[in-house]
């Protein structure tokens, strides 16, 4: 009977969520041309409203310059981008899978100030090499390392030459993995005042509209007509 209990602890449903966002500024249209999509930062999070989320980015929302790891700080982020559009999608995973993860983003956390973004990496990046530093991370192969790290996600390419792009189409709406929950600005989040909507995953419906959108952080899906 234990043993049973065990096995349904380990293969228990669960989900984590990954944001993605598109944000304003400079550095971030850069990133926008290079990956051919309007979202060009990842979150990983463990409620919709990304109250509890990490990632690789900046330390201070103002100063692009200074980043690494970090827990997303929602109404700092709000000071500054209030209308950074964001989507947030569910994943399914097993309990221990989750449980993993936050150790992961915990552990990451503690010692967040030895974890920075790899800059110089994007240089090989647009080389299409895989340039690995040592305690260095974009926010797209930090998530990727974690996910493929718990059995959750397989990534067919090095850590280093995951985009936001590849995290969008493996785990985002149009993928077979993710459910869209939000779509909206991150005030609409933070406030609550936008409904959070659900879709199935995309590989179910639109297979040939999915195919020529995905990736490109725009809805292919049809919109309902106004009266």
């Amino acid at each position: 009977m234990k043993n049973r209990k065990k096995q349904d602890t380990a293969t228990a449903q669960s989900a984590i969520y990954v944001g993605f966002v598109d944000t304003p500024g400079l550095f971030a249209s850069i990133i926008r041309r290079v990956i051919g999509q309007n979202y060009v930062h990842v979150v990983l999070g463990f409620d919709p409203e990304l109250k509890e989320a990490y990632s690789i980015g900046r330390r201070n929302p103002a100063v692009p310059l200074f980043a690494g790891f970090e827990r997303e700080n929602r109404e700092k982020i709000l000071k500054k981008y209030p209308t950074a559009r964001y989507q947030v999608c569910r994943v399914a995973c097993t309990k221990v899978q989750r449980e993993a993860l936050q150790q992961e983003a915990k552990t990451e956390w503690e010692r967040r100030f030895t974890h920075h973004y790899m800059v110089i990496g994007l240089l090989f990046l647009l080389a299409g090499i895989a340039f690995d530093q040592k305690n260095h991370d974009t926010c797209s192969s930090w998530l990727a390392r974690v996910t493929q790290k718990v059995g959750l996600q397989e990534w067919q390419k090095p850590f280093p030459l995951v985009t936001p792009r590849d995290v969008y189409e493996q785990l985002g709406k149009d993928s077979c993995v993710g459910t869209l929950v939000f779509e909206g600005t991150l005030a609409e989040l933070v406030e609550g005042s936008a409904a959070v909507v659900a879709s199935e995953a995309g590989c179910a419906v639109g297979t040939a509209a999915a195919s020529e959108f995905a990736g490109t952080g725009r809805d292919w899906r049809p919109r309902p007509a106004m009266n």
